[in-house]
């Protein structure tokens, strides 16, 4: 009897902890947005302050009102180029196909070189003479050479992208714990279940941590490449603002790409958070940025 109440005195003092636990967390997170919040409001408010008192000058730096009404104006009006949503789209897509390609080649190399250190001694000083070059300086030869179309913006998106992949993927696949591959291989694994089931998954969290960077830079170089040469885009939105001396259309377009960042840096979360279930959750005291 006295067991058995000593358990339900544990099991009720567990519950009570895990409840302190969550309303801390609770009580955190909301300190943390609110916070967020009081940031952005002191930068946006102390921008429109100035502007409106003349310490900064709205004409090279835009202010915050001018950069709303600019927004609600291509919205409504449409842009030079187009309707907006036409121009996101366009973006939207060399981003994404850059990304994809990008990833796919990132991965591929870097789980084949990580595997073949023969392979990746002959190959290496390539990789890193090219991963040396600027490689948004390419973004010019990619539109001499493949015009204004979308496939120079995509072609330089996949560049950006490429290397960041390969390098955690590669590293990723060099970090596989050796007694895990020496077990597998001792249990009759050849080299294709040994790639699938062992490596492929000990290297997803290396591989996924780059997605996080790699998507931005896929956006980067979108904007880039419609910069140096499109007919249409958010890069050459910008292109055009910045020819007409338009600093809120050039704020309002930087703040669409923040936007769309954001957006995909919530779904590159989301799809971590899905494929590496096995991962420990977050302690009370980590920060969710």
């Amino acid at each position: 009897m006295n067991e058995r109440s000593s358990a339900v005195n544990k099991t009720s003092t567990t519950e009570e902890n895990i409840q302190v636990d969550l309303a801390g967390m609770r009580r955190k997170r909301l300190l943390i947005n609110t916070l967020r919040v009081l940031v952005l409001v002191v930068i946006v408010g102390g921008w429109e302050l100035g502007a409106r008192t003349k310490v900064i000058d709205p004409f090279f730096w835009g202010q915050p009102s001018g950069i709303w009404a600019q927004i609600v104006t291509w919205v409504i009006n449409g842009t030079a180029q187009g309707p907006l949503w036409v121009q996101i789209a366009v973006t939207l897509e060399e981003t994404v196909l850059g990304f994809a390609i990008g990833v796919i080649l990132g991965v591929v190399f870097g789980i084949l070189l990580g595997r073949n250190r023969f392979l990746a001694d002959v190959l290496g000083p390539y990789i890193k003479a090219a991963n040396s070059i600027p490689r948004v300086v390419l973004g010019s030869i990619f539109v001499i050479g493949l015009g204004l179309g979308i496939q120079s913006k995509v072609a330089l998106a996949v560049v950006l992208v490429f290397f960041i992949v390969f390098f955690n993927a590669f590293q990723g696949v060099r970090e596989v714990d050796r007694n895990l591959l020496a077990n597998a291989r001792i249990l009759g694994a050849n080299s294709r279940q040994l790639s699938i089931d062992v490596i492929i998954p000990s290297a997803l969290t290396w591989i996924i941590a780059s997605l996080h960077t790699s998507f931005s830079f896929a956006l980067v170089g979108a904007v880039v490449g419609e910069f140096l040469g499109a007919t249409q885009g958010i890069g050459l939105m910008i292109q055009t603002a910045q020819g007409t001396f338009n600093a809120n259309g050039v704020f309002a377009a930087m703040v669409i790409l923040a936007v769309l960042a954001l957006i995909t840096e919530a779904l590159v979360t989301a799809l971590e958070n899905r494929l590496i279930t096995w991962r420990p959750t977050s302690t009370v005291n980590d920060i969710s940025i």
